[in-house]
């Protein structure tokens, strides 16, 4: 790349505090789009097992029409296991009716969650994404297994890297109307959090997770040209005239 364009890899940009935690002070980016509920959820994952919740959300702006909604509710409650589900409030109508008491001893159903904390959480097993570049790059950084819902834009595009670059995840399936149903909601998440394919996909997160750490950490690859970039500006090349 160097050859044809001066352009320098940086990142992953996830607060020091989930990578190489050089920077004490480093645990966020600064600002939320809304206010997540923290001590709940924290305290619900810290009462579950390693590897044993299913985290769902699907950003700040993906809306899933009320169908998606039901499918998707059902496909959780049929998995079994237990789940975290981030429903922003504009979208808790489209829920099914008594959804939340009647999975209340398996799910816990919040308006917004602090996401860094939850993918670095030992409870997660697995996370249900929109694939938003943000959301895919944290939970590559902290090695957490996916599975791919794309909805617009760039995010069909990071789900193929997901599921057939980094395999670190499997994408879901649609229907001929494009609706996900909730039996392959279950396919998918018993494929990544059981078995020995899903052992594979934890394997591969794993390995991606030490690479993300190795690339921001001293004489990583992005810390190196962070060096260097700083360097050029701070020592530009003499003009010859």
């Amino acid at each position: 790349m160097a050859k044809f364009l001066p352009v320098k890899a940086i990142g992953p940009t996830i607060p020091s505090m989930y990578l190489d935690k050089r920077i004490q002070d480093d645990k966020d980016y600064g600002l939320s789009v809304f206010k997540p509920i923290t001590n709940v959820c924290l305290k619900w994952l810290n009462e579950r097992a390693s590897r044993s919740v299913v985290y769902v959300s699907f950003g700040s702006l993906a809306e899933l029409g009320a169908e998606q909604m039901e499918e998707l509710a059902h496909g959780l409650k049929t998995s079994n296991k237990y789940f975290l589900w981030v429903v922003r409030s504009s979208e808790e109508a489209k829920l099914p009716k008594n959804f939340s008491k009647e999975t209340s001893k398996k799910g816990l159903i919040l308006s917004w969650c602090p996401q860094l904390e939850v993918l670095a959480h030992e409870a997660i097993g697995c996370f249900i994404t929109h694939c938003g570049w943000n959301s895919t790059l944290e939970a590559l950084s902290l090695g957490v297994p996916m599975v791919a819902m794309p909805q617009w834009t760039d995010q069909s595009t990071n789900a193929k890297f997901v599921k057939n670059v980094w395999k670190m995840g499997i994408k879901v399936r649609q229907d001929g109307k494009g609706l996900v149903e909730q039996t392959e909601i279950v396919r998918c998440i018993n494929h990544v959090m059981d078995g020995d394919r899903g052992r594979e996909i934890r394997k591969n997160a794993k390995i991606w997770k030490e690479i993300a750490r190795e690339a921001v950490d001293e004489e990583g690859s992005s810390d190196k040209n962070i060096e260097e970039f700083v360097s050029s500006l701070m020592n530009p090349p003499t003009k010859i005239i």
